[in-house]
């Protein structure tokens, strides 16, 4: 419940900003003209968004033949969350990670690369997928939408500002306005970040209740983490746009970087998990073992790609 709270709280501040913003710099008329366009942008952008995704990511469609041990960890997760089985696929990459898309759950898909199904366990690979699955169930594509929506919109009424002029009977003043045209789309981004990765928070635990292993996740984190450093992901360099949506942020980067993240502290995610598996039944809370090495190997095989 404090997920959705602080989630709405952000929301409502970014609701807030563009509606402060629009009519100090935008007038009430320049406001409702910038929400109109980031409106119609990203409803375009939430309905193709599962397919662009997709497509600029090189993921394969795969199914039961093709990848048995993998397909079968996600239709047991997806029954277990009672949700409809998503579409299922693999991206050829040696990078660990994973995500979800798709509008709704009736129109979801999960996708993994195959080297998160060559280097982690079954356990942990069933944590991951517990993980995106949770974002599923929570709905995080939409509330991701609304606020890339009002974070765009933010964006444009800055640009209004800069290339038509804002009210001259600005408040602010002239110097004033100029900061709030850099500033409030710097805001923007960042609240929209914050949002991201607050529910990263939600579907670790969505994922660890999937799943009742939340060590298991815990320990697919870290290793993730590690490797997501150490593997180049040049498909992932090349859109860092999509860098939200992994499981754990597929760029490189550091220092001030840190502060635009969209995705939490590692650290910080695998002590959380680590607390509630304290508070859950001893029974498979920390079981690990099992692994799939030769899934993904298998897939590739059998696969889209030969």
């Amino acid at each position: 419940m404090a997920g959705y709270l602080r989630t709405t709280l952000l929301l409502a501040g970014l609701t807030a900003l563009f509606m402060g913003v629009g009519y100090l710099i935008g007038g009430i008329a320049g406001m409702v003209i910038a929400l109109v366009v980031a409106c119609a942008m990203n409803l375009f952008a939430y309905w193709n968004s599962d397919k662009m995704v997709l497509s600029m990511q090189g993921a394969q469609e795969i199914d039961e033949a093709s990848a048995p041990e993998f397909f079968a960890i996600v239709r047991s997760l997806a029954e277990r969350a009672e949700l409809p089985m998503p579409r299922v696929y693999l991206i050829d990459s040696d990078q660990p990670n994973a995500f979800a898309t798709g509008r709704n759950p009736q129109n979801a898909a999960v996708a993994a690369t195959t080297g998160l199904l060559d280097r982690l366990s079954r356990d942990e690979i069933a944590g991951v997928m517990a993980h995106e699955l949770g974002h599923v169930r929570n709905h995080d594509t939409l509330i991701m939408t609304i606020a890339a929506t009002l974070a765009g919109a933010i964006g444009l009424l800055a640009n209004f500002a800069i290339f038509f002029g804002g009210r001259r009977d600005n408040p602010l003043g002239i110097v004033g306005a100029i900061a709030m045209m850099i500033l409030a789309p710097l805001g923007a981004m960042l609240v929209q970040m914050a949002i991201s990765r607050s529910r990263e928070y939600q579907a670790d635990k969505a994922g660890a209740e999937i799943s009742g292993q939340p060590l298991a996740l815990a320990s697919a984190l870290e290793r993730i983490e590690v490797m997501a450093h150490e593997i180049h992901n040049p498909t992932a360099e090349a859109n860092p746009a999509t860098a939200h949506i992994f499981i754990i942020n597929p760029l490189s980067g550091g220092g001030i970087a840190s502060l635009f993240s969209t995705h939490p502290s590692t650290e910080d995610r695998v002590a959380r998990l680590r607390e509630l598996a304290g508070a859950m039944p001893a029974s498979g809370a920390g079981r690990r073992g099992g692994s799939v090495p030769n899934t993904a190997r298998r897939a590739r095989r059998a696969g889209p790609w030969g």
